[in-house]
């Protein structure tokens, strides 16, 4: 009786430790599914017979296509109602939500049912990614209720300032698909290139989509000119018709469908290099925008979406109506009578009315027009849909008109921008867009109604490629900020959890190494987090890292370093100053660059400064407060620590209270060419005893040329024994029409 009782005891205990094994498995899939039960065991068999039930031939060709991947040695039933080990079942399933699905996994069984079939390929991804996460040991045992947040789960990928073959768009569909994200954006179109073969018109393949140049700066910066595909030196490509009708297809067997973009009026130097006639001037190389006042125009860009619409199934085309120059337009003869005879007021119910006119051509096609936020501008057209890429506001406003958006703001969903440190990441356009602040997105704001709501159809990244040349820089960008975003689409935000994301992200990585992806490895450097306590005259610094599991070690002497070194425990206080050097370690390996961390408790903290010139009213900082608050810019100029200054000087002066003595003054810039940030031309640093006369006590010319790649900071300091009341701080603007200056704190030792 006690060995019968014993045993049992331990098949209890084995049991609950399976089972303990088997969640922390559950808690590894991406996107976290609505609702999980975890069982004990693993279902183990490699050759499973696989049985379907009301599903369609196409749909089952589909699904056995992805099965073959996760199990190459499965063998399909043919006759319906035969059980297996895995069925497949097509039902009345308990909810209507398109894309549910329920999964039962014993160690016998895999039962997968849905009501449409987009619910059966999710949940055979689901068993996908379970069987990366089982590492040999098979499937773990749990049942799966699971329903998507949104509809639209997309990805934007822009092959216009860099061309991407087709067998590389279908590499990235795959792991899109395992993710399952169900809309592709393809940017197709724009200024940098042409890349769709247009049979009516094939100038936009022999010329258009065809540089002479290596890569977009050089196009960019070099003159921005098109040539021959058969030129000497012709950097470009396109996508055939056929290839287009196979990647398509490639598409729709798993489960994604492919919205292309065909950019206009602005973005379209590429076809009026080729067509000039559709320009306000005739001539080539002049105007940026399509002429809406020709009528030429309008031929031509229904002739064109008449040959997209036979190679793309999908309900929306885009048609890009983002940042329309529209200056040619004011003068142009054509569109001033065009004006006229519609009673337009200006330019942008121009827009709108080239706008109304694709949407009513689209319509009649039986297509709906979808186009980026600036297509809001002069009146919406009745029945579009709106990408919102600026902010969240203009999808919440287009959904309180009734309009449909999809949500895609810069801040959130622009994977162009840098993921990590930009001074140590491979060069970008700029912005800051770590792996965390894609999680914390969420797409519809608690304060709005029911109805609105209802409108925010989903979310996209986004992934503008002027910094990306190559196909392994692409793929960095996109994973694995990619998997956050389909977190934050697929998954309600109270199934969500950071800490559990990130566990389950670097388990992810592994698996996006064993499917060939280049992505960016998390947590490249330690987070460093301070705050400055006026009231104690000091400095707390607290230290993380993304990479788990890893520990920190970090040293006060500038050295890197090394295992044997300080290992951080608990936040560290700096009454002065220090400077800290940090690296993570994983087994005793450093696992990321050392970062260096310089900060002081200096005599300007809490000192009010008074601004000569004003700073941008978008990179504020904080204000008035900035230059004095003790806070040091980061890694990105938009971390709300950089203040910005646009089209002119920084003029600021500190007032210390009484005479003090001090033996440095400094600052830091940044510059970063992407986003157009330049180091001041020189700066001036000057002291007063009554802040009416100063005298000069430093001039700093600056030595870095405005061509330098990627991100710099600098130092533009003095150094030498002075005392005075008051510091003027003064940096010269370089010549360039919207160009910014950042700086963050003008440090007073």
């Amino acid at each position: 009786m006690r060995r019968i009782f014993a045993l049992g005891v331990l098949c209890l205990l084995i049991s609950a430790c399976s089972s303990k094994k088997n969640r922390v498995i559950a808690d590894m899939i991406i996107p976290q599914p609505s609702e999980v039960n975890v069982k004990s065991g693993f279902f183990n068999n490699d050759s499973p017979k696989i049985s379907f039930n009301g599903v369609m031939p196409e749909d089952k060709e589909n699904l056995c296509e992805i099965i073959e991947g996760i199990y190459p040695d499965a063998e399909i039933i043919e006759d319906e109602g035969v059980k297996g080990d895995i069925n497949i079942t097509l039902e009345a399933f308990a909810n209507t939500t398109e894309g549910s699905y329920s999964l039962n996994i014993s160690r016998n069984s895999i039962e997968i049912a849905a009501r449409q079939p987009a619910g059966l390929l999710y949940a055979v991804e689901t068993v996908a990614q379970l069987k990366y996460l089982g590492d040999g040991k098979g499937i773990a045992c749990m049942d799966i209720n699971d329903i998507p947040r949104f509809g639209y789960r997309g990805m934007h990928l822009d092959v216009s300032r860099h061309f991407f073959d087709a067998e590389f768009i279908k590499k990235q569909l795959d792991v899109l698909a395992f993710y399952k994200m169900n809309r592709f954006h393809w940017h197709l179109t724009d200024g940098a290139g042409w890349r769709i073969e247009i049979k009516k018109y094939p100038e936009l393949t022999e010329e258009a989509a065809w540089r002479p140049y290596k890569n977009w700066k050089e196009f960019w910066f070099g003159g921005r000119r098109y040539c021959k595909q058969s030129d000497e030196g012709a950097n470009g490509g396109y996508y055939t018709q056929e290839e287009i009708k196979d990647v398509v297809a490639y598409a729709q067997k798993r489960g994604i469908t492919i919205i292309p973009e065909i950019e206009m009026p602005g973005h379209s130097e590429e076809v009026l290099a080729v067509y000039p006639e559709l320009s306000c001037s005739g001539r080539p190389y002049v105007n940026v925008d399509l002429c809406p006042g020709n009528e030429k125009t309008f031929e031509f860009l229904e002739n064109v979406l008449s040959e997209v619409i036979e190679l793309f199934p999908s309900e929306y085309i885009h048609i890009g109506g983002d940042e329309a120059d529209k200056g040619s337009w004011k003068t142009c003869p054509k569109c001033q009578a065009k004006m006229r005879s519609e009673g337009l007021k200006n330019v942008d119910e121009l827009q709108s009315y080239l706008i109304r006119r694709i949407e009513q051509f689209l319509s009649s096609k039986g297509r709906k027009l979808i186009g980026w936020d600036e297509i809001m501008q002069g009146g919406l057209s009745p029945y579009a849909t709106v990408m919102s890429w600026r902010n969240e506001e203009h999808g919440i406003k287009a959904a309180e008109m009734g309009h449909d958006a999809i949500m895609t703001p810069g801040g959130y969903c622009y994977f162009d921008y840098y993921q990590d440190n930009p001074i140590t990441e491979p060069e970008a356009i700029g912005g800051y867009l770590p792996l965390s602040k894609v999680y914390s997105f969420n797409p519809v704001p608690d304060s709005l109604d029911t109805e609105t709501s209802y409108h925010i159809r989903g979310v996209q990244a986004n992934l503008w490629t002027e910094y990306m040349p190559t196909e392994e820089q692409v793929e960095y960008m996109i994973y694995p900020r990619i998997l956050a975003l389909a977190e934050v689409g697929w998954s309600m935000p109270e199934n969500k959890s950071w800490d559990r994301f990130l566990k389950a992200a670097n388990r992810h990585l592994l698996i996006l190494d064993e499917k060939g992806i280049n992505a960016h490895r998390i947590a490249n450097g330690v987070n460093i987090k301070d705050s400055v306590n006026v009231d104690k005259k000091e400095i707390v610094i607290s230290l993380s890292c993304d990479r788990i599991p890893s520990e920190i070690r970090y040293t006060t002497d500038g050295t890197d370093p090394e295992i044997s070194s300080l290992l951080y425990k608990e936040p560290i206080t700096v009454k002065d100053s220090i400077t800290l050097k940090t690296a993570a370690f994983v087994n005793g390996e450093r696992v990321t660059q050392p970062q260096i961390f310089k900060t002081y408790y200096h005599k300007g903290i809490g000192k009010k400064a008074t601004y000569n010139l004003p700073f941008c009213e978008h990179y504020t900082a904080a204000a008035e407060a900035s230059m004095t608050d003790g806070y040091r810019g980061g890694a990105s100029y938009a971390d709300g620590r950089w203040q910005g200054f646009r089209t002119g000087d920084i003029d600021i002066v500190i007032d210390m209270g009484e005479v003090t003595e001090f033996s440095e003054i400094e600052a830091n810039f940044m510059q970063q060419p992407g986003p157009w940030i330049w180091f001041p031309v020189y700066v001036d640093i000057s002291v007063s005893d009554d802040g009416k006369e100063f005298r000069n006590i430093k001039h700093i010319d600056t030595d870095v040329p405005r061509d330098s790649e990627g991100t710099l900071i600098k130092n533009f300091g003095f150094s030498g024994k002075e005392k005075a009341r008051y510091i003027r701080y003064f940096a010269h603007q370089q010549p360039l029409d919207g160009a910014y200056m950042f700086i963050d704190e003008i440090i007073i030792k």
